[in-house]
Parts: structure tokens; C-alpha cells; sequence
């Protein structure tokens, strides 16, 4: 997913922030929100678009925007520049596709291994018991 490209749907609000700043937090609108129309992106796919609505379905508010917060650092254009690559990250996560696993046997050794192991074990238990158990 280009940065560059996904800069231009994304739309920004400027809020005070919870983060740096000392007292300055008070009265500058530092953080940033960041609200994008994924539904209407013409840099997603059908599948891709489902792939966003199922697994980040926590970040998509009631309106179907995506949401996203930044107030890590104490510059506006910091804190945007960070929500996109959050969210560059977070459509990378929800678009990978695990690898399919394929089945395996265990070998006659490791099954002959996992046998022997389990009798010594067997005998060792049964060493244990009184003489006068038999």
C-alpha cells in the first residue's frame, strides 16, 4: 500500500492531546484523528475492502469510517505522518494470508522413540509400588 496515494483519501482532525507536552497540551490541538472512506477507496479491491471490514472491524465507526488516533509526539505533522503508518501496518496485517498447512506423519522412529520412552516410564512407576501390591 502506497503512503503517498493513501494520503490523498484520508481526511485529518486536529484535537488536544493526551500525550507530550506539558502544559502546552492544553492549548494546542496537537493530536491527530484521522477518518478514512475505505468503502469508496479507489485504491481497494472487493476482496480487500471485506478483508478490512472483517479484521479491523474495531477501528470502523458508526458513520463506516476507518479510524485512526496519533498523539505520540507533541508536532500535528508527526502525529499524521505516524496514523498512516499505522494504518499502512494494520492493512498489511489484515491482508496477509497465511500459508496452508500441510499434514505430516511422524516418523517410525519417532514413534518407536515415544513407545520406549513410555514403557521406561511405565516401569519406573511401577517400581515404586510396595512389594506386597503384586
Amino acid at each position: 500500500m502506497d503512503p503517498q496515494r493513501l494520503k490523498a483519501e484520508v481526511f485529518f482532525d486536529a484535537v488536544l492531546s493526551r500525550g507530550p507536552g506539558g502544559q502546552n497540551v492544553n492549548r494546542t490541538a496537537s493530536a491527530a484523528q484521522m477518518y478514512w472512506d475505505f468503502e469508496n477507496s479507489l485504491l481497494l479491491n472487493d476482496w480487500q475492502k471485506s478483508m478490512v471490514r472483517s479484521k479491523l472491524a474495531r477501528m470502523i465507526n458508526s458513520e463506516g469510517l476507518l479510524y485512526m488516533r496519533s498523539d505520540e509526539s507533541r508536532d500535528l505533522p508527526q502525529n499524521k505522518s505516524r496514523c498512516i503508518e499505522k494504518l499502512v501496518q494494520h492493512l498489511t496485517d489484515a491482508f496477509h494470508v497465511p500459508k496452508k498447512r500441510k499434514k505430516t506423519r511422524p516418523t517410525r522412529s519417532s514413534l518407536a522413540k515415544r513407545r520406549d520412552a513410555k514403557t521406561r516410564r511405565g516401569e519406573i512407576k511401577k517400581n515404586r509400588r510396595r512389594v506386597d501390591d503384586f
